[in-house]
């Protein structure tokens, strides 16, 4: 027969468990955490940088959810997407997109895949880089987010279907579309909207 104090630790364990499992359940479906990391999204988020310990990387939500039930991703929301564009995106990868899994898992990691950036094209669009500036289906974007006055070659791209083309707002130190052309919509991790640190910063993005 169980003592009291024992029953009280087996209820404590089935308690931790259970929370472990409920988190690891929001994770997955719903929302998750992200430490913005490197200078491609500046100056809109802020990255950690390994090169500077003191360099605070923004924390930020996204809602995994969001393009579920036939949505897509809209122009000029910020997602996250896993950069693998010729890789099939399967349940296993959605699992272990979860810190509380990974964690438990050092052989399996999608980090160095996972990428933020903003959608500038989506199904359909024609893309076209001239001059330095960007054209959206003939349209000039003028963008008052983006870091500094754009470097770009002149190039043209067309958005298949399902598809979109996202690009950093730190346009001249980005690794974007540009290099891995139009990202699949399964691809699409979730949607950025929350940023919850630095406390000064916090705000719906």
């Amino acid at each position: 027969m169980m003592s009291r104090k024992t029953i009280n630790y087996v209820r404590v364990g089935n308690a931790v468990v259970l929370a472990l499992l409920f988190a690891s359940w929001l994770n997955i479906f719903f929302i998750q955490p992200y430490i913005v990391s490197g200078s491609s999204m500046e100056p809109t988020l802020a990255g950690e940088s390994l090169l500077d310990t003191d360099k605070v990387g923004d924390r930020i939500i996204v809602f995994k959810s969001a393009y579920l039930m036939g949505n897509a991703p809209a122009y000029g929301e910020m997602v996250i997407i896993d950069s693998r564009v010729d890789k099939i995106r399967t349940l296993k990868d959605q699992f272990f997109d979860s810190p509380i899994l990974a964690f438990f898992s050092n052989k399996y990691s999608n980090e160095g895949n996972i990428w933020i950036k903003r959608v500038i094209g989506e199904a359909g669009d024609t893309i076209e880089f001239n001059d330095g500036h960007i054209y959206r289906n003939g349209d000039l974007l003028v963008e008052d987010y983006i870091k500094e006055e754009m470097r770009l070659p002149d190039e043209l791209f067309i958005i298949p279907e399902d598809h979109i083309f996202v690009m950093g707002d730190n346009r001249n130190n980005s690794s974007d579309s540009r290099e891995i052309g139009p990202v699949p919509v399964e691809n699409v991790v979730g949607k950025v909207v929350l940023r919850f640190y630095p406390f000064h910063r916090f705000n719906l993005l």
